[in-house]
């Protein structure tokens, strides 16, 4: 009979972790597009959609610390999980702020504008980038949630520690990647040359990659909770960045700008780090 308690105890208190998870998970959407209809206002106003951009990184710290406070997880899993994403988020955010400043709007933007025309876009935008991104933020968002609302019984363990693993090496090879790439860019002789030193030695996107790694650490800390469903948002973002919005589109634009680009293509490889082909 104890053991029937015990079992029914635990029942209960599931479904009482999945609903309440459901219920930040709404509450967080409504948060993230007031922020995102917000940006959009000044977007008009200033007429450069490009903000959206530096806002990605930050937005997801808000996610973060909504989660924080709200989760009923393991205290230091979830205060690790903070840390961590604001480390990750306000680095990106700064990198990119400080990378586009005084460069205007960004040239796929430029084009959308054209596209549509002045009159247009200015609403057009709202559905097309704010509001898109803000979804694709909130779903993304899940393994956060995740490992901050359940697990509160689960102290920190193995997959903690993979998910840490996951988190410096992805940390090292995004920041890392993005210095050496803007190092680089800075100096005019380079103008026209395709960067194959460092961590570009060994893939052609380690801030990509770097990314990846990021999220799949954020899907270990989701799994050590005891939550595998919502950890499906560090997949989606894999996909995102391989498919959609990262690899596959500078790949594109690269091969059309730099022709050496693509004797690059066949000797390195193309996400994941490995000896390059000689």
């Amino acid at each position: 009979m104890q053991e029937l308690g015990q079992l029914q105890w635990r029942f209960c208190s599931n479904n009482i972790s999945v609903m309440t998870f459901f219920h930040i998970w709404l509450q967080a959407l409504a948060v993230i597009m007031v922020m995102m209809t917000l940006l959009w206002i000044v977007s008009v106003i200033i007429r450069n959609v490009s903000i959206v951009d530096l806002f990605w990184g930050f937005g997801f710290v808000v996610a973060a610390w909504f989660y924080f406070l709200n989760g009923e997880g393991n205290e230091t899993r979830k205060l690790i999980v903070s840390i961590l994403v604001s480390v990750w988020g306000l680095r990106l955010s700064a990198y990119i702020t400080w990378r586009n400043y005084g460069k205007g709007e960004d040239f796929r933007y430029r084009q959308f504008r054209k596209n549509y025309g002045e009159n247009r876009y200015w609403w057009i935008s709202f559905f097309q980038t704010f509001l898109l991104q803000g979804i694709l933020m909130w779903l993304i968002s899940a393994p956060l949630l995740g490992a901050q609302n359940f697990g509160g019984e689960k102290p920190v363990n193995v997959l903690d520690l993979l998910g840490i693993f996951f988190w410096i090496t992805g940390f090292v090879f995004e920041a890392g990647g993005d210095w050496q790439l803007k190092t680089f860019k800075a100096d005019p002789v380079n103008k026209g040359k395709v960067l194959d030193t460092g961590f570009w030695r060994y893939t052609r996107h380690p801030n990509y990659f770097g990314d990846s790694s990021i999220w799949w650490g954020y899907g270990f800390f989701c799994l050590a909770a005891g939550s595998w469903l919502p950890a499906l948002g560090s997949l989606l973002m894999t996909l995102l960045i391989i498919k959609i919005s990262g690899v596959a589109m500078l790949e594109k634009s690269l091969k059309e700008q730099k022709p050496q680009y693509r004797d690059y293509i066949e000797k390195t490889s193309a996400f994941i780090p490995w000896f390059p082909k000689k």
